[in-house]
């Protein structure tokens, strides 16, 4: 079966859609260098994590699987017909401040048959996560990769706005958010000072974020210094709460679903007021979960509040 007559047997009911990808799947007969778009539009070649893929210069259906995708597309005016969502939330985050985009499954189990369903012309994922799906996601519609989700999220966003046909808009929207940061650190001046970001996980588990993390990396342009830990993959270092004196930090921040509920902090850190005097609760789906330049936006929102309120 040609690329082409597997794609088009996968754009038909639901039903047959999944028997063709378990096909394709099967088969490997998805091409190497990205499914082939309509015939009659307009494409450019890109350079991903699984080769180089032929997608449309203005792509009008994409699909995202990875937070940053989605931020990085709404970002630059393109709103996905679908996307893979958190696993511990059921749509799409509010501060995206977008409607009509349809959930398909979560972030590391996405959902083939409802991708399928939506007739996507580009669908965005990434091989740290989706390298098993490759081949089936191709064979619905020209797919690209970036690497790992756990790369620098500037390099991430580089890669979806060659995606999306918009390389310069997205170096424009990453010069902004330098821009901004540099402005806060020059009007508050808070060299010298450290900040920790703290993501409660359960009872035994608290995440501290490094400096290439998402929300670490806008700490330090901010002008903040996260203390050293032994970082996993540069992005974070889970301690139990018996060690939470290795969070202190000038100004801690704490993930929460819910920046007005006091009672989220953990115990650990309660407990601990003599080396925790001020903590600041700030919402896990931007400062986590909105990797992406509007997402860099909100938590720099956060940041430059906190600081204008403390002078």
């Amino acid at each position: 079966m040609s690329a082409a007559a597997l794609r088009r047997s996968l754009l038909a009911p639901a039903a047959i859609a999944v028997g063709a990808l378990l096909l394709a799947g099967c088969s490997g007969s998805a091409p190497a260098s990205g499914g082939a778009a309509d015939d009659s539009a307009e494409t450019h070649e890109v350079a991903h994590a699984r080769g180089t893929a032929s997608v449309p210069v203005a792509p009008e259906r994409v699909v995202t699987l990875e937070p940053l995708e989605l931020d990085t597309a709404v970002a630059l005016g393109v709103t996905p017909v679908g996307t893979a969502v958190a696993s511990n939330v059921a749509d799409v985050p509010a501060y995206l401040e977008v409607s009509g985009v349809e959930p398909v499954g979560t972030v590391p189990e996405p959902d083939l048959e409802a991708i399928a369903a939506l007739e996507p012309d580009l669908i965005l994922g990434t091989e740290s996560r989706h390298s098993a799906l490759y081949d089936q996601l191709d064979a619905i519609a020209p797919t690209v990769f970036i690497e790992n989700h756990a790369d620098a999220w500037r390099d991430n966003a580089a890669v979806i706005g060659e995606a999306l046909g918009q390389p310069d808009a997205v170096a424009s929207l990453l010069d902004e958010v330098d821009e901004r940061c540099a402005t806060i650190a020059e009007t508050h001046d808070v060299e010298g000072e450290t900040a920790n970001l703290i993501r409660p996980r359960d009872e035994t588990t608290l995440s501290l974020y490094g400096p290439t993390s998402f929300a670490g990396s806008l700490l330090q342009c901010a002008g903040y210094t996260i203390p050293d830990q032994v970082w996993e993959d540069g992005l974070q270092a889970d301690i139990s709460p018996e060690n939470i004196a290795d969070a202190r930090a000038d100004e801690v921040f704490v993930t929460t679903d819910d920046v007005s509920d006091a009672s989220t902090v953990p115990s650990a850190i309660t407990q601990n007021d003599d080396a925790f005097p001020d903590v600041t609760l700030v919402d896990t789906s931007t400062w986590v979960a909105g990797v992406g330049p509007k997402g860099a936006h909100a938590v720099l929102d956060d940041i430059e509040a906190f600081l204008d309120a403390r002078q």
